[in-house]
């Protein structure tokens, strides 16, 4: 007998050039590096240029991990795209993907969870191949959030940043005596009570414009790290393992405290949990794989490792993969 899985075949993330750095910020808004770093870890984020779009971040970062995988775009016969800032209205931002990617086949199509978002993907794909509507996967968040974000506020300014983080996963049948591989489950929550926490207030249905990102700083670090825990426990104990198993943590990269709360909630040593905040910013959807392509690339996150994906965001969303790497 065989089980179905998906396993991981590569990760890329890609930034855009333009860095913005906390000073920066502070010669625009009120602000300063010291209260920045402070108050939620973020010392630079990267900006998309002018003319470059969600779907040019994430055809970089899908580059990058068909690369890494040794797979063919032609092999790929499903893409999903995490945005919350797609390209347009219509079509969806993983259709203009598959485009640049000279695809003709297969089926492309967005999810908004916003920064939930690739969690979210990377379920669906997973379901997807389980059930035989897929064999590979490209699974790719890409945000440009700087479109989406008022400048002369400094309570949201100052916490965002551009880029795109990918994934290929592929259909495999392992033996069922065989060692674990691949995304072994996932748990997906939401709650619309919540939704004026954290949201844009603009969109073709209410004003016709894009808007701009409002936010309850403190009521969403309220909610976040009990939230965060008690899905990254639902998603351990579906698959049959605890916290002291875990390899690496790699959460949504929001905000330092809120990280560092988890991690502590959770009882997880620092030196496990993958942290890019720092440099990347909060790039919504895009995080999650971003700062696990930083991990990939470095070494941390090795063959066998046991890894628990984690985000939550605007709706609330919330939601976590367990992966055998």
């Amino acid at each position: 007998m065989t089980k179905t899985r998906s396993i991981i075949r590569g990760v890329g993330g890609y930034l855009p050039e333009k860095v913005l750095t906390n000073a920066e910020l502070a010669a625009m808004v009120d602000t300063s590096d010291e209260w920045i770093q402070q108050r939620v870890g973020i010392k630079e984020r990267h900006i998309a240029a002018e003319g470059q779009y969600t779907s040019d971040l994430g055809l970089e970062a899908a580059k990058k991990a068909l690369e890494a995988s040794g797979v063919s775009a032609d092999d790929i016969d499903l893409i999903i795209v995490a945005t919350t800032t797609p390209d347009y209205t219509f079509p969806s931002t993983a259709s203009i993907v598959q485009m640049k990617l000279g695809i003709h086949h297969g089926m492309a199509f967005d999810i908004q969870a916003v920064c939930s978002g690739f969690v979210y993907a990377l379920a669906t794909a997973d379901s997807y191949i389980k059930n035989g509507l897929a064999t590979r996967a490209l699974v790719i968040g890409a945000e440009t959030f700087s479109r989406i974000i008022d400048w002369t506020d400094r309570t949201t300014c100052v916490l965002f940043g551009d880029g795109a983080g990918a994934m290929v996963i592929e259909k495999a049948e392992l033996a069922d005596d065989a060692p674990e591989q691949g995304v072994l489950a996932s748990a997906l929550r939401s709650d619309g009570h919540h939704w004026d926490k954290l949201y844009v207030d603009g969109g073709p249905s209410t004003t016709g414009t894009a808007g701009h990102v409002h936010m309850q700083g403190p009521e969403v670090f309220r909610h976040a790290v009990g939230k965060i825990t008690d899905v990254v426990y639902s998603t351990l104990d579906k698959a049959g393992y605890t916290v002291a198993d875990l390899d690496w943590f790699v959460p949504h990269q929001a905000n330092k405290r809120i990280i560092e709360g988890a991690g502590n909630k959770l009882g997880l040593p620092s030196e496990k949990v993958v942290m890019t905040v720092d440099i990347h910013a909060n790039t919504s959807a895009a995080s999650v794989p971003l700062a696990l392509s930083v991990a990939v690339a470095d070494g941390r996150i090795k063959s066998g490792d046991l890894v628990m994906l984690e985000a939550m965001g605007g709706g609330f969303t919330w939601g976590a993969s367990l992966i055998r790497w």
